[in-house]
Order: C-alpha cells, then sequence, then structure tokens
C-alpha cells in the first residue's frame, strides 16, 4: 500500500493504491495524516470507530470525515491506520445486525496528542474529483481535503 499528497490548487489531495480496499482506506487515512503534519511521534493510544454507508465511496468520505471529527474532539492527530472494509451482504447477521445493504467499516488508529505535533489544519474531505476503483490487480484512490 503507499500514497502520495499531491498539490491541488489552495487544497491537498492524496492519491494512494493498495492491494485491497481495507488497505486502501488505511493509506488514504496514512495520507491525510502525512498532510496534516510533516512529522509524526510515535506517542499517543489506540482507539476504535465504525462506520456506515451505502456506497463505497461513501464510506470512505463518511472514514475521513470521522477521522476529522475525532482530531477535533480528543484534540489527537489520527495516525498509524488500521481498517478492515466489509461489502453488503459480507459477515454473519446473526452477530452483526447492521443494514445488510451497507458498506461498512472497522477501524483503528493512534491518537497522536496534537501539542506534539505542528499539525497544519485539514478542514474537510471532500467528493472534488474523488475516485475510488479498481485498476487491474490493485485499488486506487484520489480524494482532496479542504486546508
Amino acid at each position: 500500500m503507499s500514497y502520495e499528497l499531491r498539490d491541488h490548487t489552495a487544497d491537498v489531495a492524496v492519491e494512494a493504491t493498495a492491494d485491497s480496499l481495507s488497505a486502501l482506506f488505511a493509506a488514504v487515512a496514512d495520507g491525510l495524516a502525512a498532510a496534516s503534519a510533516e512529522s509524526v511521534p510515535d506517542a499517543g493510544d489506540r482507539f476504535e470507530l465504525e462506520v456506515a454507508a451505502e456506497s463505497r465511496e461513501a464510506l470512505l468520505f463518511d472514514y475521513l470525515g470521522r477521522l476529522i471529527y475525532e482530531r477535533d474532539v480528543r484534540l489527537v492527530l489520527p495516525a498509524d491506520h488500521r481498517c478492515a472494509v466489509v461489502e453488503p451482504g459480507e459477515g454473519d447477521r446473526q452477530n452483526n445486525p447492521a443494514d445488510p445493504d451497507e458498506w461498512r467499516l472497522a477501524a483503528s488508529a493512534r491518537g497522536v496528542p496534537l501539542d506534539a505535533v505542528a499539525a497544519r489544519e485539514i478542514k474537510a474531505v471532500t467528493y472534488s474529483e474523488m475516485a475510488l476503483e479498481r485498476r487491474d490487480d490493485e485499488w486506487y484512490a484520489y480524494v482532496v481535503f479542504d486546508v
């Protein structure tokens, strides 16, 4: 999995590739952390979160928006992301009563205290130019963030 930051007018974009959809979501989230701070120390405790949405694009959008929310509420920079994406119809319906038509994500991140980093504020994730697609044998994403 990999990501690169791309210049985008007054905003910043993350372009990422990975072997799986779960790894792609983690790569884009790692790109968000890199866009927020030039270096990220090893400090911070892990926290977990779950997100559900009607499409995989909406799931990525909502997940990244949730990370920005967690940053603002917890006063941490989410880093070192781990993700598990569950497609509609997958999973155990008895143990997971969620809507079977929804895309779901279970994730964790290490919350680096904001006072330990020189962070630039990312205001929001946008749908502008968003791409999330399978390309040959890997997944590809392009996401623009409002700074």
